[in-house]
């Protein structure tokens, strides 16, 4: 009892104390390297040149359909997978716990507590990379899903007060985006320890309080993490699959496989709130984001008035550019707009998912440094450890605009696939490819050009 009160009350505490933690922070603060230069500018030009030109080449020569197909890798025996589900599910659990008690109990300190060194970094862009590069893993490690396996098994039954609303969908996880984004980018919450374990907390209860009234569908559709990583496993090249014997089998896909499946009408929402703050993270260190929001802070005045304005202004200038091109599509080829919005989405995923990685692999690296060294001198020992020490500066240039590129890229192959298959000919396919292509170009000119710019703290 006394430790479910202290659950609420930190829950309580995080509800309660956003606004007085809402502040123009630095996205990932704390972590300034020699990785805070900004790409140079020829090869920001280069990277855009390359971007429209890789575009109109592949469109003028694409006369095929795309491959789809898949190559086989590895295989894992049952017994081997069952360990290793067992052992990550424990596993993550149990460090889910620690962080909790460290955040709660530990130092209060940035770079000092696992809360701060884990969740944000490790925990949120990591398994974001993962599922980029394997699938989402997050069906097996998610800590309170295997809270509530844990209570149905006490039961000797599935647990579910109430069948999952349908018109409910994955609204709350589009919501979950977008508040998420706006915690991580606009406030203090991911530097200081004792506010991440709050709202830790507090998340952890309402998706068990959910999980109990609506039963495995809620942690499905209503979990902003589950979705978002499913969602980004879609571009996944590494495609693990069980094999019917209780092992999985491991093939190598192409990226754009998974983008060419429509996704419902709030995962469209996702995808474009994935976009929108992904890209906003980049933006908010750039000089240009100081100068926005120095000049909203005259009008609205400072925290969480100047916060707001500037983030819903963002979301609304992406969700409009997508909507309109949904709205054009639709009429090109003789459809609803919601089936643009469905089958068009799942196309930009590419441009998000490689801008996460090329965004956060600096900041992944060496939060897992820090967070080593942090374990290491609890235990007396004394770890000096960079994990990017192998990466040059240019090398990490040349790496965040390939990234991009690639991206936009496999968007631009997803598309045309997607019109090709849609549009009744070829020349219809042609025609509305234009406003989508002009979508990519500039969600994939907006990130170069935020890794062009230098970092403000």
């Amino acid at each position: 009892m006394g430790s479910t009160r202290r659950t609420v009350g930190l829950g309580a505490v995080a509800a309660v104390a956003l606004p007085r933690w809402s502040s123009v922070a630095a996205a990932h603060p704390g972590v300034g390297s020699r990785f805070d230069a900004p790409v140079p500018l020829p090869l920001l030009f280069g990277g855009a040149a390359l971007t429209v030109a890789a575009t109109a080449g592949y469109l003028a020569a694409a006369d095929r359909p795309v491959w789809t197909g898949d190559r086989p890798l590895a295989r894992v025996g049952p017994r081997t997978a069952r360990l290793l589900r067992t052992g990550a599910g424990l596993g993550f659990l149990v460090a889910f716990a620690l962080v909790l008690l460290d955040g709660a109990f530990g130092r209060q300190s940035q770079l000092g507590n696992l809360a701060t060194l884990v969740v944000w970094p490790l925990w949120l862009k990591g398994m974001a990379v993962l599922a980029v590069v394997a699938g989402s893993p997050w069906r097996v490690v998610s800590p309170w899903r295997s809270l509530y396996r844990g209570l149905c098994r006490l039961e000797g039954e599935s647990v579910a007060l109430r069948a999952y609303p349908e018109r409910l969908g994955s609204w709350p996880a589009f919501a979950g985006v977008l508040l998420l984004g706006f915690v991580e980018n606009l406030t203090v919450v991911p530097r200081e320890p004792l506010p991440t374990t709050a709202l830790l907390a507090g998340y952890t209860l309402a998706m068990l309080l959910g999980g109990v009234a609506f039963g495995p569908a809620w942690f499905d559709r209503a979990d902003v993490l589950a979705v978002l990583y499913r969602l980004f496993g879609r571009v996944r090249v590494l495609d693990v699959r069980p094999n019917g014997a209780g092992g999985y089998e491991v093939r190598l896909r192409p990226p754009w496989r998974g983008a060419l499946d429509p996704v419902p009408v709030p995962e469209a929402g996702v995808v474009v709130a994935a976009v929108f703050t992904v890209s906003f993270d980049g933006f908010r260190e750039t000089p240009e984001f100081a100068a926005v929001a120095a000049a909203v802070r005259e009008v609205f005045g400072p925290g969480l008035a100047t916060a707001l304005p500037v983030y819903a202004a963002g979301f609304a200038v992406f969700l409009a550019a997508f909507a309109a091109v949904a709205w054009v599509t639709a009429d090109l080829l003789d459809r609803s707009t919601r089936e643009a919005v469905r089958g068009l989405a799942p196309t930009v995923l590419p441009i998000a998912a490689a801008y996460e990685v090329a965004h956060n692999v600096d900041y992944l690296l060496l939060n897992a440094g820090f967070a080593v060294e942090s374990v290491a001198t609890r235990t007396g020992a004394s770890v000096a450890l960079d994990p990017a020490a192998w990466l040059s500066l240019p090398a990490y240039w040349a790496l965040q605009v390939a990234l991009v590129v690639l991206g936009h890229v496999v968007a631009v192959v997803a598309a045309h696939a997607v019109l090709a298959r849609d549009a009744g000919t070829e020349a219809a396919a042609g025609r509305a490819h234009v406003p989508l292509t002009l979508l990519m170009v500039a969600y994939t000119l907006v990130s170069l050009w935020t890794v062009s710019r230098p970092v403000v703290a």
